[in-house]
């Protein structure tokens, strides 16, 4: 029996109340005259509307046991990530981890993989595979269709997945990044419902009045709160909270809840930010999910006030998973499923043949941001005919090694913003196909971080380039680690800020922005294993032109 203040969303009032539970259910709710003192208020658990569980570097199990602390119950996840490097195994295995942990983790069957045909993936999930997903009682919707020149000019494949969404009733989530106007209309016209690309107020406004529901991402890279938080005062119905990507430093500090913060010190209505948090991504995606009501599953969390939402503890089905910032879930050991096929790489392997005298096209990174911009600059060319980096002027090579054949060629190009003054960073974390992905101020700093990564079979990487060379493995499919959820965030933390006082790297995320370099859906200019790729263009360019 709990007496607490109840934060009744439904009805929008708040009121002092016994609650019983029965059954991992609320059996009976009592209005009281008065609450005990510092009892706190109960809320419906927080949703994380749109989530890659893989970049938490973390298996769902170990995943849930830092969310709970934060008040988080369920999840709408897409494992798209392990899905491009393991196909539908993949996804298997995310659904098994999950089922040995209470959090609600909704997954979604991926409609990419690959993302596009312009880069190599571990697997192909076609129409066919797809649709036998969907008919997965745990799959509960479409995952986001990042193809959409698919859906504008009616590939046939494309179209055969959102048709088994929509003959089974399941809904689609969208993947629509600075896509407007009439492009826009047709594209969620296909039966595509959300999208949490959004990144300027304009363009989230003009998808609501489409009737899209707009997810507001705050993630460890793509940032977009500051400029989409009064779609909740205009669209209560149609905002969620999602953080889309979540590295395990962030995780340790805070998940929805701090968004709901945010919102609440932003001057947004109570209910309103509550019902983005906790209450539209049950509705929509059919969660099953308690909102406090009598005959629900007990899914709810109790918080010191509501305006930091502190989490004083957390109940999944009626069993109790999180206490004064601590998680009551147990930790459970993970297998580590992989697809690792590269050789080892010399440096001589990074060389850019180059002609004096010709501009390049160079990818411009934006802290915080996953898209990326596209500059023409002049580079300096050794005697020897090859492209040189540039310190001073910031310009260093940026490779992406296919990590699924043994002796592909890597694909070279230059990168401005990044600002390494020594060294190299690699991860095979690099979204979406998850090959090795890494920029370097020289050819033998690339191969010492990118033989890091193959050494331990997938993992991030960096190195100043001389005699300190440091890696944090990811067995599980090169992307998630075995290790403790607060354990691999304190190795994780450690490394980023290695990164940043050795190598001088000014991003605020160095790891999260590199995995996005390699993301050939998202403007302007990226790197895939097959070459520099114009987004826009949606084809490959010359470095040199």
């Amino acid at each position: 029996m709990i007496h607490t203040n109840l934060v009744d969303l439904h009805n929008r009032r708040i009121f002092p109340a016994e609650i019983t539970l029965e059954n991992g259910r609320i059996a009976r709710i009592r209005e009281l005259a008065h609450a005990p003192e510092g009892a706190g208020y109960l809320i419906p658990g927080f949703v994380d509307a749109h989530v890659h569980i893989e970049s938490s570097m973390l298996p769902p199990s170990e995943f849930a046991r830092m969310a709970v602390v934060h008040g988080t119950v369920a999840t709408v996840s897409d494992p798209h990530e392990i899905a491009n490097v393991l196909g539908s195994a993949g996804v298997e295995y995310m659904l098994r981890d999950a089922e040995r942990t209470p959090l609600k983790f909704c997954f979604g069957a991926p409609s990419c993989v690959p993302a596009t045909s312009f880069e190599t993936a571990g697997a192909v999930m076609d129409a066919a595979e797809v649709a036998q997903l969907l008919q997965n009682p745990a799959i509960g919707y479409l995952s986001e269709m990042m193809n959409f020149p698919g859906v504008l000019f009616a590939d046939p494949q494309v179209m055969a997945k959102i048709e088994a969404a929509k003959q089974i009733g399941k809904p689609i989530d969208g993947h629509a990044p600075g896509l407007r106007g009439d492009d826009a209309r047709r594209y969620f016209e296909a039966g595509i419902t959300t999208d949490h690309e959004c990144f300027t107020y304009e363009e989230g406004r003009e998808k609501a009045l489409l009737g899209v529901k707009i997810l507001i991402r705050e993630g460890s890279a793509a940032r977009n709160f500051e400029a989409l938080w009064p779609l909740i005062k205009e669209f209560p119905q149609q905002v969620m909270f999602c953080s889309d990507d979540k590295h395990p430093d962030d995780l340790v500090n805070g998940h929805i809840n701090a968004l709901a913060a945010r919102a609440i010190a932003k001057g947004c209505d109570l209910f309103d930010v509550l019902r983005a948090a906790c209450i539209n991504p049950v509705e929509h995606y059919r969660l099953p999910l308690g909102l406090l009501r009598e005959g629900d599953p007990a899914d709810f969390v109790l918080v010191d006030d509501l305006t930091h939402f502190k989490v004083k503890a957390a109940w999944i089905s009626g069993e109790q998973v999180s206490d004064q910032g601590a998680t009551l879930l147990p930790r459970l050991e993970a297998t580590a499923p992989n697809q690792f096929a590269t050789n080892l790489r010399r440096p001589d392997d990074f060389y850019m043949p180059g002609e004096t005298g010709k501009p390049c096209r160079v990818i411009r990174v934006f802290d915080g941001e996953i898209v990326t911009g596209s500059e023409e600059l002049e580079v300096n060319v050794s005697p020897e005919g090859y492209l040189q980096s540039d310190i001073e002027r910031d310009i260093l090579y940026i490779t992406v090694v296919n990590r699924y054949a043994p002796n592909a060629r890597p694909a070279m190009g230059l990168v401005h913003g990044v600002g390494l003054r020594q060294g190299a960073l690699a991860s095979s974390v690099a979204h979406d196909s998850h090959n090795i992905v890494a920029v370097g101020v020289s050819p033998d700093s690339l191969a010492q971080a990118v033989n890091a990564v193959i050494e331990a079979k997938g993992g991030i990487s960096a190195t100043d380039g001389a005699a300190d060379t440091r890696v944090l493995a990811l067995p599980i499919a090169g992307l998630m680690s075995q290790l403790d959820g607060w354990e691999l965030a304190r190795q994780y933390s450690e490394l980023d800020v290695w990164v940043k006082n050795k190598l001088g790297c000014p991003l605020r995320a160095p790891f999260m922005s590199l995995s996005f370099l390699a993301l050939p859906v998202i403007p302007k200019l990226k790197m895939t294993d097959l070459g520099l790729f114009d987004v826009q263009r949606f084809g490959f360019v010359d470095v040199q032109h």
